[in-house]
């Protein structure tokens, strides 16, 4: 997974579920769903409204993800594009990104691709190169929660992206209007705006007719650098949870149409299983994990 906020090697993830281990043992299990069950911390989930309103509880009964799929727990590859001497976060923003991609597909796995200097700033240039090196080193599921000016080298790692495979979630962007954002407006992006707990467009939440889908993105809980946790507000949190169902689709997709990727599967998946909702601007609705899971498994 790309997060192109932050670093996020400096982030420490406690999960929403609390894994049991069949064998007794102290160390968590990170092997196939049958070595490993997961019950419900209460408490985090309350904080973590999001992961309930989009159904991923449900989508865990069905899979959690697994390693293959590069995103969660812990860092398997990292990159410092950056003039900062230290990929960790020291911004805050990519940190909170991981915990809820995280908290929504546990059993994948984080590639960390720092492209955001330690203000939060980043080049459309530096992106791209975030791009095509997590695409390169296996990323499947990459997320872009940023938005910045159109760029013909970002465009071009976009598109290189999608036809290795990659699945790349956008941020729609925060200025509350309908204007296009990017890399969010490019057809090989899937464009997400933010929802309240209402199912209404978030605070500043930027939407139109070139958005695909909406997600969670107001008073998002998450964890942040040192251990902290804190609420954000903005489509770069609604991106975060679809990439974490896009993790989970990924898991359990295959290549229906033998074009030699599945990517296409999980976008069609992701796009054609949302529950509409009352507010204009946010394509299909909102992002449904389970119905996402089940659609996929039950595809021809």
């Amino acid at each position: 997974m790309l997060f192109a906020g932050e670093s996020v090697s400096a982030y420490g993830y406690s999960p929403v579920y609390s894994a049991t281990h069949a064998d007794n043992s102290d160390s968590p299990t990170y092997g196939p769903s049958s070595q490993a069950t997961y019950s419900l911390d209460d408490s985090h989930l309350a904080e973590r409204w999001g992961v309930s309103r989009i159904e991923a509880p449900q989508a865990w009964q069905i899979t959690r993800g697994d390693q293959s799929i590069i995103l969660a727990d812990r860092v398997v590859a990292e990159v410092n594009f950056t003039n900062s001497p230290t990929s960790d976060d020291l911004y805050g923003h990519g940190t909170h990104m991981a915990g809820t991609i995280a908290a929504i597909a546990p059993e994948c796995q984080l590639m960390n691709v720092k492209v955001a200097d330690d203000r939060g700033k980043c080049e459309p240039s530096v992106v791209a190169r975030g791009i095509i090196w997590a695409v390169d080193h296996g990323a499947r599921v990459i997320n872009l929660s940023l938005s910045m000016k159109a760029s013909p080298d970002l465009e071009e790692a976009v598109n290189y992206a999608w036809s290795q495979g990659a699945i790349l979630i956008t941020a729609a962007g925060n200025r509350g209007g309908s204007e296009p954002s990017y890399p969010a407006y490019y057809v090989n992006c899937l464009a997400v705006a933010g929802t309240n707990k209402n199912n209404s467009l978030a605070l500043l939440s930027s939407h139109g007719d070139w958005v695909d889908v909406a997600a969670p993105g107001f008073n998002i809980y998450s964890e942040l650098p040192q251990n902290q946790y804190g609420y954000k507000t903005g489509t770069s949190a609604a991106g975060a949870h679809v990439s974490g169902v896009a993790a989970l689709v990924f898991s359990v997709a295959e290549d229906s149409n033998v074009n030699g990727t599945v990517n296409d599967e999980v976008r069609w998946a992701i796009e054609n299983s949302c529950t509409p909702i009352a507010a204009d601007g946010v394509g299909q609705g909102l992002v449904n994990a389970f119905q996402a899971v089940t659609e996929t498994i039950s595809s021809p």
